[in-house]
């Protein structure tokens, strides 16, 4: 799951924007799929999990691709329960053209119900040119490539402010130990140490796997990811207990579990870089930059900063990362315009466009890492970049969507009841390997 603007908002934005429907055409340079306006008249319908302040930036990338060829386009946010809403729009004869797919498990869902179109020549040339084989490996499905991932997510990411900081006389922690303690002590100073967003199981998850692979390392996280070691293994009981740590203490957590299970994403970011802050950091992505800009005006790397997540138990620091990918729906109305969106969308034309605005990282590297618009995002971007084929993507996200991507149920679930008990990790684990087995030989 992930998160914003641009120069770019004309009254014709505007308006599109506040009618909550279809983008805008306009002059505009030729299309990469034809002659100048060569979809006009047709309109692309792309569905996503996006609202707010990242449906109104993607849809200035929107808009461009409007611009470029005279297509018009239309947003449907889906909620967190993408799979459910695009399947019943396919059984309902609705289906979109394009959707943004926030789970590897689901895109590979789509792919064997036969719902996908495998990518154009043209998306795939790029693709191959443009992508560290990473990107590619996680689009396909048996050996064809369904999905452009578009947006990317760096999910070891602490964001902190650093006016608690100095107030506390903290600096920014590189173990997990040091950041409980740095949290004591902001804590100490007024402030709780952490907002989390219980409300949101799919940020618990994040918290689970930064902890994991760092305490328990790549080979046993690719093996949990692909259900080839249960989650009753002592290694996953070892982490649940170490997040625990910090779950069940309340001098750390704002509110404590009660308020953190009330307290949804974008409220999070709000108990630590809003107008009466009540915590000193909040663990997300890279996204939690554009929150705290786009709604309450914070300067990145001024008013709101990140440390890498820490080292857990002597480990490497983690490297976790997320992304939508981009799908065509064979059933789509006009899926041969929506497989011409893909194409823009793989330029890095298109992602400069949302690059601008903030809160958003492409795995594009030929993305020149200016259009990002402050110095920490670029770092996070060239850090994400850099990384290459040793990022290791979210867990839950290569999930079925049954286990790791379904809100009230699954991973989610019982990650926000070891939120509300964190006295039985044994427990927790067993619960987790019960849903495990069952949705990944669903």
């Amino acid at each position: 799951m992930m998160r914003r603007r641009t120069t770019l908002l004309t009254g014709c934005t505007a308006l599109a924007l506040a009618l909550g429907a279809t983008a805008c055409g306009g002059s505009g340079p030729v299309s990469a799929g034809g002659g100048d306006k060569a979809l006009s008249g047709q309109t692309v319908t792309v569905a996503g999990v996006w609202s707010g302040s990242e449906q109104k930036n993607f849809q200035k990338v929107l808009d461009a691709f409007s611009e470029k060829t005279g297509a018009k386009t239309q947003f449907v946010s889906t909620g967190d329960n993408v799979s459910t809403v695009v399947g019943s729009k396919i059984e309902g004869g609705n289906a979109p053209d394009v959707v943004m797919v926030p789970q590897v498990g689901v895109l590979q869902q789509f792919a064997k119900k036969g719902w996908l179109t495998p990518l154009s020549p043209a998306t795939r040339k790029t693709v191959d040119a443009d992508y560290a084989s990473a990107w590619k490996t996680y689009g396909s499905v048996d050996g064809t490539l369904y999905g452009l991932y578009f947006k990317a997510a760096h999910k070891s990411t602490v964001w902190y402010s650093p006016d608690a900081f100095t107030q506390a006389g903290v600096k920014p922690p590189t173990t997990y130990d040091d950041m409980l303690k740095a949290g004591h002590t902001i804590s100490d100073s007024g402030l709780a140490a952490f907002s989390v967003a219980g409300q949101d199981g799919w940020t618990l998850t994040d918290w689970f796997e930064n902890v994991y692979l760092s305490q328990a390392g790549p080979a046993k996280y690719d093996a949990l990811a692909a259900h080839k070691l249960k989650w009753t293994d002592a290694s996953v009981i070892k982490a649940l207990g170490t997040l625990g740590k910090l779950f069940k203490d309340k001098q750390l957590i704002a509110g404590g579990q009660k308020e953190a299970l009330n307290t949804d994403f974008p409220g999070s970011v709000e108990k630590v870089f809003g107008p009466k802050p009540e915590a000193g950091m909040v663990y997300e992505g890279d996204f939690v930059a554009g929150v705290a800009h786009d709604q309450f005006g914070k300067s990145i790397g001024k008013d709101a900063d990140f440390f890498p997540f820490p080292a857990v138990d002597g480990g490497t620091a983690p490297v976790v990362s997320g992304g939508d990918a981009a799908v065509v729906l064979k059933d789509g109305k006009n899926a041969k315009a929506g497989m011409k969106l893909l194409e823009y969308l793989a330029t890095p034309e298109a992602a400069a466009v949302w690059a601008k605005a903030g809160g958003f990282l492409s795995p594009n590297k030929h993305l020149d890492l200016s259009s990002y618009g402050d110095d920490v995002t670029r770092a996070t971007a060239k850090s994400l970049v850099a990384a290459g084929d040793s990022v290791r993507f979210d867990m839950s996200d290569q999930a079925p969507a049954a286990f790791g991507g379904t809100k009230g149920a699954g991973e989610w679930k019982l990650l926000q009841d070891f939120l509300r008990d964190p006295s039985d990790p044994t427990a927790t684990a067993a619960k987790l390997e019960a849903a495990a087995a069952k949705a990944y030989q669903g």
